[in-house]
């Protein structure tokens, strides 16, 4: 499998997040979150499902407002607004893909280009030089990207008719049509097989290739520990820990968030075969320790053998 090239240190911060926090009402998905993206860094953001890393992700990306914290990029503080988010330079795939079912392939990728065109409604609707110079201009980075993620040659084709597979590429062309500088994958291999899974990470590693840094969340680990520089754990809406592959998964925190914690059983093999014996203490039933019922709890042996039974009332019938 291929694994990322070693990199230099990030000497420019992409993007950064200082304790970001989200509540919705009395939970707090989200508690002081910490992380940066260094330029050219591939960011792996891992956790227990309900950790709140998609929770995270909105927050990074405008869907969500933080309650506490905020979200630079390249020094700037983002927007609210999602469309000024990808405006500035941040653009993100879903978790659930998210595509314009009914437009083809190569309308889905020139959406994703309307933060980067100029024409305005009347030069759409008037269809003057400008905006043909402008839709041929958006057409030919569309191609460009479709020959990237290897699906020039549907560009025609419904997205609906897409498999899962290339439906999850054109959702990250469509992401890339934006031409961001930080882009945001949310699980980009859940449901796919390996074969799938190992072509998502070549793109991936082409994408960091022509400068886009990227921050993915992937519950797949062989993927995740190849493919990043730098690995966070988020465990119910808090960081555990970040650093390196090895880093991570050598964290005894990190395996008790996945495991669970081990149970402390103090009970020996000899306690468990012997149990402890049991004292001669009376009882108030038996007050006899050595266990022989009392004259009093016994039948009257005295009694005559042919004494008469009583009826219900005590009557000899």
């Amino acid at each position: 499998m291929t694994t990322a090239p070693s990199l230099a240190p990030a000497t420019d911060t992409v993007l950064k997040a200082d304790g970001v926090t989200m509540r919705f009402g009395g939970l707090t998905a989200v508690r002081g979150v910490d992380l940066t993206v260094g330029s050219g860094e591939i960011v792996g953001l891992i956790g227990p499902n309900g950790a709140g890393k998609t929770t995270f992700f909105n927050c990074l990306t405008g869907l969500y407002v933080p309650t506490e914290g905020t979200v630079s990029y390249r020094g700037t503080r983002l927007s609210r607004k999602p469309h000024l988010v990808t405006q500035a330079g941040v653009a993100r795939t879903f978790q659930n893909i998210r595509l314009f079912a009914n437009m083809t392939v190569l309308e889905n990728v020139l959406v994703g280009r309307h933060t980067r065109t100029k024409e305005g409604l009347w030069s759409a609707l008037l269809r003057g030089p400008g905006f043909k110079k402008a839709e041929r201009t958006s057409e030919e980075r569309a191609m460009e990207l479709l020959e990237f993620t290897g699906l020039a040659h549907k560009r025609d084709h419904l997205a609906r008719n897409l498999p899962y597979g290339e439906q999850r590429k054109l959702e990250i062309a469509r992401a890339l049509a934006s031409e961001p500088g930080l882009l945001l994958l949310d699980e980009p291999t859940a449901g796919m097989n390996p074969q799938e899974t190992r072509a998502t990470q070549d793109l991936v590693l082409a994408i960091r290739a022509q400068g886009t840094a990227v921050l993915v969340i992937e519950h797949d680990m062989r993927f995740i520990f190849n493919l990043c520089d730098r690995v966070a754990v988020l465990v119910q809406g808090q960081k555990l820990v970040e650093g390196t592959a090895e880093v991570v998964q050598a964290d005894d925190r990190v395996i008790a968030a996945y495991l669970g914690e081990p149970v402390d059983d103090h009970t020996t093999p000899d306690d468990a075969a012997d149990p402890e014996p049991t004292t001669d203490t009376p009882d108030a039933d038996n007050p006899d320790p050595s266990g022989a019922p009392s004259a009093e709890t016994t039948p009257d042996a005295t009694a005559p053998a042919d004494r008469p039974a009583q009826g219900p009332t005590g009557d000899t019938p």
